[in-house]
């Protein structure tokens, strides 16, 4: 059995600051993936780069205080791979992956159209560049789960509002289609929903109008992957005890072997 945690921080350090780690310790994870880290490497504290056991990979943006990937593995990775070719994106540190005995485990933040065009068409080349790259990865015959901010709501279910977002970034028609090919074109699987169809399952909620305390939320965050280990996948739930971000972990445990 193993736990696979993955959490926005939206900046590790203001998370950390809200007592991140200290539930980390509890909640045991093999593998904790972050996006949207905010910092350089050098910029994280000590304590928060190497803890409790947990080995640390990061990937930091060139540009200071923006994006930025991490994994935290109890074992040590076979092969740790930053970056998938691709410079705009690659700059942007949005993508770590950890390749274990077993399987392999991804960490990614993809962009958010949220703020215009320029950044909406932004978000559409890196769908563009990455779906080829996850028909590589399925390909390699390797069992694979990508995690973490998609800023995609696949489905009606998926948000609240989805009325009146159907024209907002997040929940585009040509983005709910980009990943309903990664699943039926791709095979990979929604391991969340697979286990948990119930509505109302958000992983983050905006900072106005109390939509944390209404639950006027969004389910952006995702682990996805490849058939075989998501057949083994046993438990799933989304952790809102406590506020790190404007995001809430996701945690999955599967049966078998990392």
């Amino acid at each position: 059995m193993f736990r696979i945690i993955t959490l926005n921080t939206n900046g590790i350090r203001s998370a950390a600051s809200k007592g991140l780690f200290t539930w980390v310790q509890r909640a045991d994870p093999d593998v904790l993936c972050l996006q949207e880290v905010k910092a350089d490497e050098a910029d994280i504290p000590e304590p928060y780069r190497y803890h409790d056991g947990l080995r640390s990979y990061f990937f930091c943006a060139k540009r200071k205080g923006y994006a930025g990937t991490a994994l935290y593995t109890k074992k040590v990775p076979r092969q740790v791979r930053r970056g998938f070719g691709v410079p705009e994106f690659d700059e942007e540190g949005r993508y770590l992956e950890a390749e274990f005995a077993h399987v392999t485990v991804v960490s990614v933040y993809f962009p958010s159209g949220s703020a215009g065009p320029e950044r909406q068409a932004s978000k559409y080349r890196f769908l563009d560049a990455f779906f080829p790259h996850l028909a590589r990865l399925r390909e390699s015959g390797r069992e694979v789960i990508v995690c973490g901010d998609v800023n995609i709501a696949h489905k009606e279910i998926d948000l609240k509002n989805w009325r009146s977002n159907q024209k907002h970034s997040g929940f585009l028609p040509e983005e709910r289609a980009w990943l309903t090919r990664v699943f039926d074109e791709l095979g990979y699987v929604d391991v969340f929903r697979r286990l948990d169809p119930r509505p109302e399952q958000y992983t983050w909620w905006s900072n106005r109008g109390q939509a944390y305390a209404k639950n006027v939320g969004w389910r952006i965050d995702y682990q996805l992957a490849t058939p075989g280990i998501a057949a083994k996948a046993k438990a799933a739930y989304i952790y809102k005890e406590r506020r790190f971000s404007d995001h809430a972990p996701l945690i999955i445990e599967y049966s078998g072997r990392l």
